[in-house]
């Protein structure tokens, strides 16, 4: 596992492979377990020299070149050799003259290499001693020094001794710990691999596993090896458990300046403690402080602690997370929550809101914590909690507080007002954070009516699923009144925020005036944070409504006020917001990847991952990779569809809706259809209906209730009123079309398929201006489907050439209806089908070119019989072996390409044939970079 560097062996090669070459000597040095015994032994394989002698001598422990005449030094002395020589720290003054003789008369052609450990040489600096050495003077001398492993290094070395892959946090606190000296990342490789339960990868394990056995009887040896009057500085360092200055390292002790400086002098000449940075003190390896603390007796440690805890509180800045627990550890109750107090205020204030989280969580879970010192620090967690990510531990806390029927009013109501905001915001528990934020409404009202105000104003936010438009207006009236009525500036922008919300959730065009209301980057930090807030809610609102071109604009603003002021919430939410513009305007390229890297980031907070999800499920359904649909759909099954926020729902019941007209399971996604509507219509926000209307209406329309289909269609023009959603009006064509065509067969034929068309093609240009490009080849496709249909009803035959590289069809319309012609709708199909092929939409793609096939007039001139693909995959082949891979079973696939099952099977087969496949997965295998 231990690598060397190839500039180490070069010298020694080039000089072993000419006899008559001047020799070289090498010095090797490296801290204990660095790696120079491997280095020996990679030297002793060199390839090459296997004619050369070599003798091997390891100081210290009496196995070097016998004494006497004809020695082994004496014989080698004239003949090309390669001398590896091992822990030269350890050799007594005799080894060292006999070292020094063996060089003074080294051959040509030899080469030696000496390793040792600087840290343990008895003169510093000297390895073969403080006699002077008399090197021939054609004798090359070079020095390497072994470096420590860098986190790369680390990460490799655990994928080959563990087998589960490491975090990226964990990677690096065993660099940490380590110190990265290859042996002692080996050594707890080793105690992690054969640990119980097994490890999963987490630096929590890490942090868990303990000192290697090796490194503990190192490090305790080089302290015991100091006399009792000196370990005291060792006993320092180890309660510090980080490099420190003299004077801090002498004053933790408490051995007095004299005694102190003579006990660091001599627990540096015996390694017991290194200077790893110019003027600090400590371990060279981190992972020694608990062994030698577990060794210190308690009254000492104690005492230790609480003089760490006053020569670290004279630090600037202080480090009060440090003094909180040294003040712990010595039993300092008042001291510890003071600090802790601090840390977590100092902490919140710089904007490193997870690590006062992690704070106040361990010491509000602490059992018998006084009563008053519960009432400061819940609300100090509290609000970073809100403002920071999500943690379950803190949730957990503050619902054990808030019952506490001692604390005062005015701070139940605050934590529970806090409380409120994360079970809706970072937990997605919506009924629960619905009514924490009621009743802390209530408790706030008179005693705090400001914070009242942010709990009135959160209850206006209406993207949770439960609770009708009317609602949240009314708890808008209330919010701006009691803003209003206050002189908190901070809590008049939190309201302002959410009116924007709910403003832009309607398409109210007032939205974007209020807009300009907000505070900018000269506000105070708790203005900013509101606004960068407002700023990144109405970003996501206007990708539903499909205002694409002003996204952009409020995603880096908001982006920008967040990172100012301190909010990794808002911050992360940005990126999901962008993953759905992303998704919307057709920009798929990698996008699959983006979702995922973005899920595994958030893998503790499902719900700030629900747009990546979303989007993933969403790609899936577009490539034919059917039967993963659902499993993004759902979170991979840790979140249920009907706790997504409404707009969110909504759009992932339209996929399911979706697949189950795909697969012609009508009764199901009838069911899904009514189940979806219903919560869309009881919120009432009418244009988060516009990724599940067309679908909806398809669906009741195909499984026979066409009454309740034109009921939602007329609900959905209703509701959207005058409103400003260009996305939405989109959809309402879209539903208003599909409503057509479905009815057209029993009823108005043929020209109502052609009205059916003109209302797909609007849609169609409308999508194109958003831009939104998936949704205009869809309505693009359901246009030249009509029309197609239409022909059908007459009996025309269409015919039309190729379509044109722009994509849009060049055959005029009729000269006399001014509708379009079936060999316009053939071009414009034709282009439909280039469009979801270069979107990555496999299926959408083979759909529209099936249809195709339907329609096409057979071509003349082609040789009679079918052409031969003796070889290659014919494209029928390549179409139906694409799909197929990507997860659709043999009946999907013939419902997609208009082919029966058994045509299907026969297709497979002659791929799996042809291309030498063994079985569908590796059917994947063999397509991926053919060209058929």
């Amino acid at each position: 596992m231990i690598e060397t560097r190839g500039s180490a062996l070069r010298p020694l090669a080039r000089a072993l492979a000419d006899g008559g070459a001047d020799p070289v000597l090498l010095f090797v040095e490296g801290a204990a377990g660095a790696g120079k015994s491997h280095l020996l032994q990679e030297l002793a394989d060199l390839p090459g020299t296997a004619d050369t002698a070599r003798v091997r001598w390891r100081c210290g422990v009496g196995d070097g070149p016998p004494e006497g005449p004809g020695r082994l030094e004496d014989r080698h002395r004239h003949a090309p050799a390669l001398w590896l020589v091992d822990d030269v720290h350890r050799a007594d003054e005799d080894e060292l003259a006999r070292l020094r003789r063996v060089l003074e008369g080294l051959a040509p052609g030899s080469a030696v290499a000496m390793t040792y450990r600087p840290e343990e040489l008895p003169v510093p600096g000297l390895p073969l001693g403080a006699a002077p050495t008399a090197y021939p003077s054609g004798l090359t001398v070079l020095r390497h020094r072994l470096a420590p492993w860098d986190e790369e290094r680390v990460r490799r070395a655990a994928a080959e001794a563990l087998e589960v892959d490491c975090t990226d946090g964990a990677v690096r606190r065993l660099r940490e710990l380590t110190g990265g000296v290859p042996q002692v990342v080996t050594d707890l490789l080793a105690v992690l691999r054969e640990q119980r339960p097994p490890f999963t990868g987490t630096a929590a394990e890490v942090e868990a596993a303990g000192v290697p056995a090796r490194l503990a009887e190192l490090v305790l040896s080089r302290t015991h090896a100091l006399s009792p009057a000196h370990r005291p500085v060792v006993w320092a360092a180890a309660v510090l458990e980080e490099p420190v200055t003299r004077d801090e390292l002498i004053a933790v002790s408490g051995l007095g300046t004299a005694t102190g400086n003579s006990a660091l002098l001599r627990a540096l000449e015996v390694a017991a403690l290194a200077e790893p940075a110019e003027g600090r003190y400590g371990f060279a390896v981190p992972l020694a402080a608990p062994a030698v603390r577990a060794c210190v007796p308690g009254p000492v440690r104690q005492d230790l602690h609480e003089r760490a805890a006053g020569v670290l509180s004279r630090r600037q800045p202080v480090p009060w997370d440090v003094v909180a627990a040294h003040h712990r550890a010595a039993g300092e109750t008042r001291g510890w929550l003071r600090a802790v107090e601090k840390a977590a205020g100092t902490a919140a204030e710089s904007g490193r809101h997870q690590q006062a989280i992690a704070i106040l969580e361990r010491t509000l879970a602490t059992p018998g914590l006084p009563p008053q010192s519960r009432a400061r620090l819940a609300p100090l967690l509290a609000r970073s909690a809100v403002t920071g990510l999500r943690s379950d531990r803190t949730v957990e806390v503050l619902t054990q507080i808030v019952r506490d029927a001692s604390l005062p009013p005015a701070v139940r109501g605050e934590l529970r007002l806090d409380l409120g905001l994360m079970l809706c915001n970072q937990m997605g528990r919506f009924p629960e954070g619905w009514r924490a934020l009621e009743t802390a409404s209530a408790e706030l009202r008179e005693v705090r009516p400001g914070l009242a105000a942010r709990a009135m104003a959160a209850l206006v936010t209406p993207y949770w699923p439960g609770n009708s438009l009317d609602e949240h207006r009314r708890w808008l009236s209330e919010a701006v009144a009691a803003a209003d009525a206050g002189a908190d500036h901070a809590m008049r922008t939190a309201v302002l925020a959410n009116r924007i919300g709910l403003a832009m959730s309607c398409a109210d065009p007032e939205a974007w005036e209020l807009l300009k209301e907000l505070p900018g980057e000269e506000a105070d930090p708790a203005c900013v944070r509101q606004a960068a807030r407002g700023l990144c809610n109405a970003a996501d609102s206007a990708v539903w409504l499909g205002f694409h071109t002003r996204v952009e604009d409020l995603l880096a603003e908001g982006r920008v006020l967040s990172e100012r002021s301190g909010a990794p919430y808002t911050e992360q939410g940005v990126w999901g917001t962008r993953l759905l513009q992303e998704w919307c305007t057709g920009r798929w390229s990698g996008l699959a990847e983006r979702c995922e890297d973005f899920i595994a980031v958030t893998a503790d907070m499902p719900y700030l991952a629900s747009d990546a999800y979303l989007v993933r499920g969403l790609l899936a359904l577009a490539e034919g990779d059917w039967g993963e649909v659902m499993s993004w759909l759902s979170q991979r099954g840790t979140w249920g569809m009907e706790k997504l926020p409404v707009p969110l729902g909504a759009t992932a019941a339209g996929a399911v809706v979706r697949l189950a007209l795909a697969r012609e399971e009508v009764e199901a996604a009838t069911k899904q259809a009514r189940v979806a509507w219903a919560v869309v219509a009881g919120k009432g926000v009418w244009p988060w209906a516009a990724e599940l209307a067309p679908w909806a209406v398809e669906a009741l329309a195909r499984g026979g209730d066409r009454a309740a289909a034109r009921t939602m269609v007329r609900d959905f023009s209703q509701g959207l009123g005058r409103g400003d959603a260009p996305a939405a009006r989109a959809a309402l064509l879209w539903s208003r079309a599909v409503l057509i065509e479905t009815e057209a067969p029993g009823g108005e034929g043929r020209g109502g398929l052609l009205r059916a068309a003109e209302l797909y093609r609007e849609a169609a240009a409308v999508y194109a201006e958003l831009p939104r490009p998936y949704h205009r080849a869809l309505t693009a496709e359901g246009a030249a489907r009509c029309v197609l249909a239409a022909d059908v009803e007459t009996g025309t035959e269409a015919s039309a050439g190729p379509a044109p590289e722009t994509g849009e069809t060049t055959t005029p319309p009729d000269p006399v209806s001014g509708r379009p012609t079936a060999p316009s709708a053939i071009s414009e199909l034709e282009a439909c089908a280039r469009h979801f092929a270069e979107l990555g939409a496999v299926w959408d793609a083979a759909r529209a070119r099936a249809l195709l096939r339907t329609c096409r007039p057979v071509k003349t001139g082609r040789p009679p019989g079918r052409p031969s693909h003796a070889d290659e995959l014919s494209p029928r082949e390549a179409e139906v072996a694409q799909l197929a891979v990507s997860g659709l079973t043999n009946r999907e696939i013939a419902v997609t390409l208009h082919l029966s099952p058994r045509t299907v099977e026969q297709h497979i087969a002659r791929a799996m044939r042809k291309t030498g496949a063994l079985s569908r997965r590796d059917l994947a295998h063999r397509l991926e970079g053919a060209s058929w």
